[in-house]
């Protein structure tokens, strides 16, 4: 199984499978393939997806229910996955000693082998990630798999004892050996007036974490301000950025 990924700003991941390959992804991650390439899509039927239990609990969790496998037929083909926002691609090589904790939209696809379930959810305040809480995907198993990043991506290796506190959305990959939890900012004046998070991700070393520089829900917070209100008619809809406006009327 051949890879190689396109792009810099909006990348994309080309997969070359030989007859007999396969890779899963979660439904609707597919961008294009070739004709030698057969999709099935089950409710967690795939080896990498644990069963039809494995995709419920992702469901609840707030993922999609069904996994799809892409596979080579009769030949050589060729199956592609783009990133959904400005990011990186990163492959990640599992040998069945590791596991990896990767932010919930981030699992982009991976061989059959590599298994995907929720391996953290945790409820925070409402309107904190659009009211559906914080939840990582673990990773693990043995082969190839690929995760989306959003934005840039700034590594940091971690020492034993050593801690590092991200706001939640940056968190974008690290070992599931570390110690991980979400804890509130102390201090009510931080709470009430502070213009940063109430809640901060606290990741304990050793071990390795890659961060994100654009979060989906900080870009969606940056943008909203600009997209018409509820109630709003289409027409004559106008979206301003930088004394500009843009659209009809």
């Amino acid at each position: 199984m051949d890879h190689k990924i396109i792009g810099t700003t909006m990348p994309v991941l080309e997969v070359t499978l030989q007859a007999g390959e396969s890779v899963v992804a979660e439904g609707g991650e597919l961008s294009w393939m070739t004709n030698a390439v057969e999709l099935h899509t089950a409710a967690g039927g795939t080896a990498g997806s644990k069963g039809v239990f494995g995709a419920v609990k992702r469901a609840i969790a707030g993922g999609t229910l069904f996994m799809t496998e892409y596979s080579a037929v009769g030949g050589s083909g060729m199956v592609a996955f783009a990133t959904k926002v400005p990011g990186h691609i990163k492959p990640i090589e599992l040998d069945g000693t590791r596991q990896l904790m990767v932010h919930r939209h981030g699992y982009l696809c991976g061989e059959s082998s590599v298994t995907l379930e929720i391996g953290f959810q945790q409820k925070l305040s409402a309107g904190f990630f659009g009211g559906e809480g914080f939840i990582l995907q673990r990773v693990s198993g043995t082969g190839q798999a690929w995760v989306e990043l959003d934005g840039e991506v700034v590594e940091y290796e971690l020492a034993p004892g050593e801690v590092l506190r991200v706001h939640p959305g940056h968190v974008g990959l690290f070992d599931a050996t570390m110690a991980f939890e979400i804890e509130r900012v102390k201090g009510i004046k931080n709470m009430l007036f502070g213009a940063d998070a109430l809640f901060l991700a606290k990741l304990t070393g050793p071990g390795k974490v890659f961060l994100q520089t654009m979060p989906l829900a900080n870009l969606a917070a940056a943008i909203g301000p600009y997209l018409p209100r509820d109630g709003e008619s289409g027409a004559g809809n106008k979206l301003s950025i930088g004394g500009f406006s843009l659209g009809n009327g």
